[in-house]
């Protein structure tokens, strides 16, 4: 394994009797960096996490974690791992501070328990037993969990579930830092905002198989702009328009303010504005927005992007 790779998975099949919940993944996580694993519930993230957590064997391809087979070296893998599952894994009669020192015990070298109380907010719920927090307070102990022992890779899975906002901007700073410290972070959420501002690539997973995968960025780009705003003479016959691009909607919003809506390359652009020339209107102002991943997103998972397939 390539020591620049966390996480390398080659052809990864997972199946489970006749149903077959990921279908020959391949995907990288390198050093020190935070990737966001997306997809509809189903599509098969979590198979795929559990084969990397080293809990279920493959029933076809690879994977390789830290340079190490997740399955058959799962003890020595297994200290440098932080896991942050969504729910369950402690006794529920045990308070915040019993169930953290229990798994600082377990840490060659455990972060101190006082610090990553104050640091998640976790301090006003230290004596209450596991079963009386709030959804919010049992996430940020599973997170509190998984960073204990200094893991060099992290896996999140829907970190922010639950909380409220001021828990969930300390949470993004928190992957924010782990990042800065040369962890690797490998996220799983429903939340597109938190993807987009985290991760520094994206794998978007439908059905089993890879849909797109690419920088945040990327991704955008080739998505392309969903709305072009033009500011000209009012009145405009934009019929005319409308008949020359018909995947596209053109209105005119207000006297001289026009708005064409859809998926728009930069073929579609020109047309647009050739039209505009042609009609002899003068433009005095372009406007463009770029899709966004959660745009990105819904165009491959949605219940007609999987029709089209």
């Amino acid at each position: 394994m390539d020591d620049g790779n966390a996480v390398e998975v080659t052809d990864l099949v997972v199946r489970y009797g006749d149903v077959t919940a990921v279908r020959g993944v391949s995907l990288v996580v390198p050093r020190g960096k935070v990737l966001a694993l997306l997809g509809n519930n189903g599509a098969g993230k979590t198979s795929l996490l559990q084969v990397c957590e080293g809990f279920r064997k493959p029933d076809g391809g690879s994977a390789r974690v830290l340079g190490l087979d997740p399955v058959a070296d799962h003890d020595s893998l297994m200290p440098r791992l932080g896991i942050m599952l969504q729910s369950g894994g402690v006794y529920p009669w045990a308070t915040t501070t019993e169930i953290l020192r229990l798994f600082a015990g377990f840490a060659e070298r455990p972060l101190d328990i006082g610090m990553l109380m104050d640091r998640l907010g976790l301090r006003a719920c230290a004596r209450r037993r596991f079963r009386r927090l709030s959804g919010g307070e049992q996430q940020r102990l599973a997170l509190a969990i998984a960073l204990i022992g200094r893991p060099e890779l992290v896996f999140l899975d829907e970190p922010t579930a639950g909380m409220d906002t001021e828990a969930r901007h300390t949470t993004w700073g928190l992957v924010e830092e782990l990042r800065a410290d040369g962890v690797t972070v490998l996220l799983t959420t429903h939340l597109l905002d938190e993807a987009e501002r985290l991760a520094e690539h994206v794998v978007i997973m439908r059905s089993g198989v890879v849909a797109a995968t690419g920088t945040p960025a990327e991704l955008t780009a080739a998505a392309g702009i969903d709305l072009l705003s033009v500011r000209a003479e009012p009145g405009l016959h934009v019929a005319g328009l409308a008949a020359r691009l018909p995947e596209v909607k053109v209105t005119e919003e207000s006297p001289g303010e026009y708005e064409i809506e859809g998926e728009l390359d930069t073929t579609a652009m020109a047309a647009v504005l050739d039209w505009f020339a042609l009609a002899g209107a003068q433009v005095t102002a372009v406007n463009t927005r770029r899709r966004t991943l959660e745009d990105v997103y819904l165009s491959l998972t949605s219940t007609k992007a999987e029709a089209r397939r």
